[in-house]
């Protein structure tokens, strides 16, 4: 594989946008409606100390991202969202790799623990979190009580 870049980009930033809307409309087409995920997300969540967004780039191409937000009062649960690879990159290890990348950004920043919520409509996505170590907890956010959610977290 090419070698993977992946650096840190603010959330509102427009290569972080074209992805995070091609993540949606992924997910929208996975489940139905327009959205894809409504769940309410700031971009300043994903500013350093409270969270930051990755961007992964392959021969300078973007083609996958995923940020973490701090979840809860505690300072210790940071959240997975927006979590996307572009088709043209899958199979290649991107998700992993962005996966430990959010990861280690999270524990640098004090979080001790990362969840996430996801559908039972993205069985890649599940097999990823699965193999690396994230085990189902009690459903959470805005999605806690939809049929098919499934939710997922790991000690950092």
């Amino acid at each position: 594989m090419t070698e993977l870049d992946i650096r840190v980009v603010p959330y509102d930033s427009p290569v972080a946008q074209r992805l995070v809307v091609s993540a949606l409309t992924d997910l929208a087409r996975r489940y139905g409606g327009d959205e894809g995920d409504e769940t309410p997300v700031a971009a300043s969540e994903f500013r350093p100390p409270a969270g930051a967004f990755l961007v992964a780039y392959l021969a300078e191409v973007p083609v996958g991202c995923a940020g973490w937000r701090t979840h809860g009062d505690t300072g210790e649960v940071a959240e997975l969202k927006r979590m996307y690879v572009a088709p043209q990159a899958r199979g290649r290890g991107v998700a992993r790799r962005v996966l430990s990348a959010v990861e280690d950004s999270a524990r640098e920043h004090g979080r001790r623990r990362l969840i996430l919520e996801c559908g039972d409509r993205q069985p890649e996505a599940i097999a990823l979190y699965q193999s690396s170590g994230y085990q189902r907890i009690p459903d959470f956010g805005y999605y806690r009580d939809a049929p098919g959610v499934l939710s997922f977290g790991r000690t950092l």
